[in-house]
């Protein structure tokens, strides 16, 4: 299992990733899940994959080996758009099902993944797109500035009632990592190193990349500030009206108390 995360906000686009892949508690490993395409000055697109390990890495190969070819359907450096960059991730990974899907179905394996794409290509706004294992796909809105992929459960609450697009992308990052938090909290199979990008507005460009290795300060420090917040705000919430009920029961004595 993984966890990804997509934000598009008025100021940036902000990504994060976990690194862990595993087959059970015994067969832990890491594996990058954030790829970057941005050797071109007009462009930066960044991909963040969850699901089966073989198939994500088999579109990631074919998107890569592609790049130098002028042909827009086969190129992301090449493509007009970035709906039509999320066109070709969409039938990449259809090429892929139709290679690999047979073998896998004969086998039992469901042919699982999917892709969070975002980026901007110069002289048009910053689009973010969720693509499913059948190479369809949707746009992020203002209504619905994010997506989620892999072990998404456990991060929501806080996306949900924080995340807006006018929220600075600093924020939004903050708040990605405290939706990691919960989620590692909650499930084992996610965990760190986790991965920041960040492309600002126009900026056709990664404007901040930064690693939180497992024991990063401050991922550790913002968890247990989070917590404790918490913990403060859940005491200081108002008791309800029949909360004096209660307590006239619990005060009354019990069968064997007394006299």
């Amino acid at each position: 299992m993984s966890y990804c995360l997509g934000m598009r906000l008025d100021d940036g686009l902000v990504f994060l990733s976990d690194s862990r892949t595993n087959a059970g508690v015994d067969s832990v490993s890491i594996f990058r899940k954030t790829f970057i395409f941005d050797d071109r000055s007009d462009r930066v697109v960044v991909l963040l994959s969850a699901g089966n390990l073989a198939i994500t890495q088999s579109v990631i190969s074919l998107l890569s080996e592609r790049l130098d070819e002028e042909d827009p359907e086969r190129s992301l450096y090449a493509a007009p758009s970035m709906f039509e960059v999320a066109r070709l991730v969409g039938a990449t990974l259809r090429e892929v099902h139709d290679q690999d899907g047979p073998a896998l179905a004969a086998q039992g394996v469901d042919f699982a993944a999917s892709f969070i794409l975002g980026g901007q290509i110069a002289g048009t706004p910053q689009r973010l797109f969720h693509i499913y294992a059948a190479g369809n796909f949707i746009e992020a809105t203002p209504e619905t500035p994010y997506f989620q992929i892999g072990e998404t459960k456990y991060g929501k609450p806080i996306l949900e009632r924080v995340l807006r697009p006018q929220t600075p992308p600093l924020d939004a990052a903050i708040c990605g990592l405290i939706s990691f938090d919960s989620t590692i909290r909650a499930n084992l199979s996610v965990g760190p190193p986790l991965d920041l990008t960040i492309c600002l507005r126009d900026a056709c460009a990664v404007s901040m990349r930064r690693t939180f290795a497992p024991g990063d300060s401050y991922c550790d420090r913002l968890g247990q500030v989070w917590g404790n917040g918490l913990r403060t705000l859940f005491l200081s919430l108002p008791h309800p009206d029949w909360a004096a009920e209660l307590d006239t029961i619990a005060a009354r004595p019990r069968n064997g108390d007394g006299a």
